[in-house]
Order: C-alpha cells, then structure tokens, then sequence
C-alpha cells in the first residue's frame, strides 16, 4: 500500500501553483481495482452522461453525491486524500461529489477552459476554498488529452462562466490574456497518480484523437466553513468519516468478487 504526507514544500508549491501532481499516490493493485471495477460497472456506464465541446464531440461522465460501501467511496474517504484536502486548505473537508470521466479512443471530446467555482459559486458556496483530486484510472498523456492547467491563475480570482457547447466555459477574452503571462502544465500522469487543484485553478483537456482511453476519478471537496447558504444539486456540509487507506484493497477485492471476476 502506498504511503502518502503532504510536506511543507508541497503544500507552498500547491499555493504557488494552484494544483500539485503527486506520482504513484496509489500503487498497482490499487488503482488496478478501481481500473477494473470502473469498466466492468455497468451502474456507471448507464448513469454516465455524454456533455459536448464546442466542437460537438461528447465526452462523458458519471456524476454522484452519495458515497455508499464501494471502491469508490474507499477513495473518496481515504486519509491519503482527505488528510492532503485539509492541509492544502486548512479546514475540515467534506465530500462535495465524485465523478468517473470517461474518454474514450479516438472519440472522447475536450473539456473547455475553464474553473470548478465558476460554477460552483452559483450553488451557494461564499468562498472558493474548495478542491479537487483527479487520479488516473488510465494512462494520461497529451495524446490522450490529459489535464491541461494554467499555472498561478488561480490567483486571478474568479471569471464569468457562460455555456460552450453543453459545458460551461470561462470568459476567454481573460483566458486569452491569462495564457499570455502564464504557462500552461500538461498533467501527464501513469495510473494511480494524481493532480490536487485548486478550484479557482483554469483547467481543460484536449479531445482524445489516440487509440488509447483516457479515464479518471476525480473527488471534489468542499470545506466545513464554506458550508453553502443554500441548497443546489451538489451537498450541503456533513462530516466525512475517513477509513482507513486499506479499505481500498479490502473493499475492491470484496466488490470485484462479487460482480463474478
């Protein structure tokens, strides 16, 4: 089982940059599971929703709020996550959402320029501290169309979202000017890293024109002081009950022995 404690460093680079890759967060037999379970889940393939680019290719994903006794849950309460939410944003962290994006070979469409709390500040959420780990299930590579980030534009404060294709995309007249003075980081990453980022952080990801799938399980965090003033379709604050990072192993193996593997 990999081992994982955010040091100082990490979490000033993490500040600097709005969003911090670790490498082999999760080890082999780990992400294997989730890699196994996640294609095999036909739960997940008939709950995913395709949204379109710009371009109107569609790239899907399968959204939930709740948190039941499976592999993903095993993830999402995971100290080696959560422990890391709460030293990147100094509070106590809820569960906010999980989603599988599912990029398929040759077909899986891009993810517009844009921030998580340009829309989820519509939801009720005062501040913007709140996060996102996206692990690979696949490998990420740019020919893939792997997480794109601007670096430091986090600090930029949040922009004006309106619809591109069936997504909401950032203003890009200040994306533009962003991409002049600062650069862009391609999170290429082997199965089982991960990328923490900011939700203030602009982000996309490019269509996937390689014959090689490009899946990831992202687990987004509110924190217990930015608890919204109003109800939306994603949670209001309610304690999250870490589990010990074995679950994952425990867990996985119990569910994939159950679907008949």
């Amino acid at each position: 089982m990999s081992t994982f404690q955010i040091s100082e460093a990490q979490i000033a680079q993490f500040h600097k940059d709005g969003y911090l890759i670790v490498p082999q967060l999760f080890d082999a037999e780990e992400i294997d599971l989730l890699y196994k379970i996640g294609k095999a889940d036909h739960h997940l393939a008939q709950t995913a929703v395709a949204r379109q680019d710009a371009q109107g290719v569609e790239v899907k994903l399968a959204l939930s709020n709740e948190l039941h006794d499976d592999i993903y849950a095993a993830y999402v309460r995971c100290h080696r996550i959560v422990d890391t939410m709460e030293a990147l944003f100094d509070d106590e962290v809820y569960h906010y959402h999980n989603k599988m994006i599912m990029k398929e070979p040759l077909v899986g469409g891009a993810w517009e320029w844009h921030q998580d709390y340009g829309y989820w500040y519509n939801n009720g959420c005062l501040y913007p501290d709140m996060g996102s780990c996206m692990i690979a299930v696949d490998r990420a590579t740019q020919e893939n169309g792997c997480l794109q980030v601007i670096t430091g534009s986090h600090k930029m404060g949040r922009m004006e979202h309106g619809k591109s294709g069936d997504q909401t995309g950032a203003n890009m007249e200040r994306v533009n000017a962003a991409l002049e003075r600062l650069p862009i980081a391609y999170c290429e990453m082997e199965p089982g890293s991960a990328v923490f980022f900011h939700c203030n952080t602009l982000h996309r990801s490019d269509q996937n024109r390689s014959p090689n799938p490009r899946w990831a399980f992202i687990c987004c965090y509110n924190t217990r002081h930015n608890d919204p003033y109003k109800q939306s379709h994603h949670p209001s604050y309610s304690y999250l009950e870490k589990w010990d990072d074995a679950k994952i192993k425990e867990i996985g193996r119990r569910q994939w022995a159950a679907m008949g593997k």
